[in-house]
């Protein structure tokens, strides 16, 4: 039997008003997540925390899957819009901050500003992504990354696309990886500190 249909957020707020009242809503997805897990999340209970009538939450979600699904994808282009705003667009910075900006982006995913993503959403994130999706988010990366990289002008010679491509990999995979497994012993910021060096002997040693 064919696999059934994913469900998806209905459209997208292009209004400074849906944008305001989509926002409220998946900060209530969160909340109520932290407090009582996936089961205690409904469309009504997250309504009535986001202050809405249930109806106005299903312009946007027809169910609670649809609203993990656009929460996942809210994850992902806040992640984006940070390395654009803070890695890419800077024209001051010197290679080394650039670059160590952007490991820290990419691999912390517990870093303040960004919309919290846990083990337990991960664990989910089989019921809305299809491997399309995970393929569109790593050419989205790839894409950023590659960027940052060419606004590296005192950064020569650059490295080659293979290397920024096997960069990312480690960077990204480690993140998700460490998401799944939840290693005790070693805090978030050590590993990171790890990856900034590992990325940084790459590059000094070419």
């Amino acid at each position: 039997m064919p696999a059934a249909p994913r469900s998806k957020p209905l459209k997208r707020p292009t209004q400074a008003r849906g944008k305001f009242t989509v926002q409220a809503i998946y900060d209530a997805f969160v909340r109520i997540w932290t407090a009582h897990g996936w089961e205690g999340v409904t469309t009504r209970a997250v309504a009535l925390e986001t202050g809405i009538a249930v109806g106005t939450l299903y312009d946007y979600f027809p169910d609670k899957e649809a609203l993990l699904s656009g929460y996942v994808r809210h994850c992902i282009e806040a992640l984006l819009a940070r390395i654009d705003a803070e890695v890419t667009a800077p024209t001051d910075l010197a290679w080394r901050e650039r670059v160590q900006r952007l490991v820290r982006l990419t691999c912390d995913a517990q870093l303040e500003g960004l919309p919290a993503f846990d083990h337990e959403m991960l664990m989910l994130e089989h019921r809305v992504a299809e491997p399309k999706h995970h393929r569109r988010v790593y050419d989205e990366l790839a894409a950023r990354w590659l960027q940052a990289f060419a606004a590296c002008k005192d950064l020569q010679p650059p490295p080659s696309p293979a290397t920024i491509h096997a960069l990312l990999t480690a960077a990204w995979g480690g993140r998700r990886y460490r998401l799944l497994v939840q290693p005790e012993g070693d805090g978030c910021d050590d590993w990171v500190g790890e990856m900034q060096a590992m990325v940084m002997a790459r590059l000094l040693a070419r």
